[in-house]
């Protein structure tokens, strides 16, 4: 790949590991890792911070030279996306990422780790309407469609990565370039 961008963006469906590779990028590169969901989308008590704020706090992150981050939201894509150099898409099946979601979901439902801001996810939560879960079945086709959009059509380059062996191996190939 040679010279490593310096402002990435992680994409993909919810449950394809954008956070863990997000984290692994930063550890490989030295860029910043901000996490969408904990800086810029909840407060506690599952509170959404409002999209004023998260535009506002979007655009004051990426203004910077150097960083990583674990997701683009609608919302905000077009503050995000004009100053992405790389956007890395996790373009996995869905039974990987659904897996991925709902054991993960399970574990910290029962584990009680804090997570967005200090929320806990419940089991009640897991199964209501606004679930995570839902939100994967809700977001999926949309997501996709989004990446391979983007592939088409690159604004930004596009690393489209379709499996974890993939994505691994790509990961491994960065560290060494």
């Amino acid at each position: 790949m040679g010279s490593v961008p310096g402002r990435i963006v992680v994409y993909g469906v919810t449950g394809s590991g954008k956070s863990t590779l997000a984290r692994k990028l930063a550890e490989r590169t030295g860029l910043p890792c901000h996490s969408v969901d904990d800086e810029l989308a909840w407060q506690p008590g599952w509170v959404p911070v409002p999209d004023d704020e998260q535009r506002r706090r979007i655009g004051a992150l990426v203004a910077g030279e150097r960083w990583v981050i674990d997701g683009m939201f609608a919302k905000w894509r077009d503050i995000a996306l004009p100053r992405a150099e790389l956007i890395v898409a996790l373009d996995y099946p869905r039974w990987v990422s659904l897996s991925r979601l709902v054991r993960r979901t399970v574990v910290r439902c029962v584990t009680r780790r804090r997570i967005c801001n200090g929320n806990v996810e419940t089991l009640r939560g897991m199964l209501s309407g606004d679930s995570i879960i839902v939100w994967h079945f809700r977001s999926f086709a949309r997501k996709r469609r989004t990446i391979r959009g983007w592939v088409a059509d690159p604004a930004v380059p596009v690393v489209r990565l379709t499996s974890p062996r993939t994505t691994k191996r790509w990961l491994k190939q960065l560290g060494s370039a």
